[in-house]
């Protein structure tokens, strides 16, 4: 899932285009969106299990970072997959947007929102140490090349996740809101491409990076910061 770490020096953009994003989608008269975003910077630490990798203090304050860009007209509620990063980031920019002026409500953890289509974490981890990179390794998920009993079939996975992001979208709120969904980068990856809104070989997903997806006009879209932009049923 997460294969890859900057210098926290040459980091400090983080979020910052996801920030924009937000801002672009709000701007354009939406009332209400929902954004799928990974987690903010995080430890490395190979001697345990990879989803008890907690953020760093850096990853901390990219988050405050990120929740003070916020529209402050938005209420933002927060949903994440269960490892402690995931729940941490969703607290953190929501508490710094309610600081900075915004409202916010709790955060819930989501089974969803983790990493439910692998199905052997061993068998998967050994495939991706030797694939170039999590590109490569989504690639052959894509094109069927992974053993089946070590992931769900991508396509499954992506109507899965849009079969837990769109109810939110239709759900009525008060006011301008945002459901901000934290995951990891093998999710946001594997939607990206699998919607059709980047190549496999694009963009890395780095930390903080997301998709939103909103209503307009009567019809639903998903939009990437990277330029991509694609109507959903």
């Amino acid at each position: 899932m997460d294969d890859g770490v900057l210098p926290e020096h040459l980091s400090e953009h983080f979020g910052q285009e996801t920030g924009r994003l937000v801002a672009q989608v709000f701007e354009e008269g939406v009332d209400r969106a929902v954004l799928l975003m990974r987690h903010s910077a995080r430890t490395f630490d190979r001697s345990i299990n990879d989803l008890l990798n907690d953020l760093t203090d850096h990853g901390r304050n990219l988050c405050a970072s990120l929740g003070e860009s916020l529209p402050k007209d938005l209420r933002v509620r927060g949903y994440a997959s269960p490892p402690r990063r995931c729940v941490e980031t969703a607290e953190l920019v929501i508490n710094a947007h309610v600081a900075a002026g915004g409202d916010g409500a709790r955060t819930r953890a989501l089974e969803a929102l983790g990493v439910f289509y692998v199905l052997d974490q061993q068998k998967m981890w050994k495939i991706l140490t030797s694939s170039n990179g999590l590109a490569d390794y989504v690639a052959k998920w894509f094109a069927e090349e992974l053993p089946v009993d070590a992931m769900i079939p991508a396509p499954q996975a992506v109507d899965l996740v849009m079969q837990v992001l769109l109810p939110k979208l239709a759900t009525p709120m008060e006011g301008r809101s945002l459901d901000l969904c934290v995951t990891h980068d093998m999710t946001v990856f594997t939607m990206r491409h699998g919607l059709g809104l980047e190549p496999v070989s694009g963009p890395d997903v780095e930390f903080l990076d997301g998709l939103i997806l909103f209503e307009k006009g009567g019809r639903k879209f998903v939009r990437s910061h990277h330029g991509g932009e694609i109507e959903v049923s």
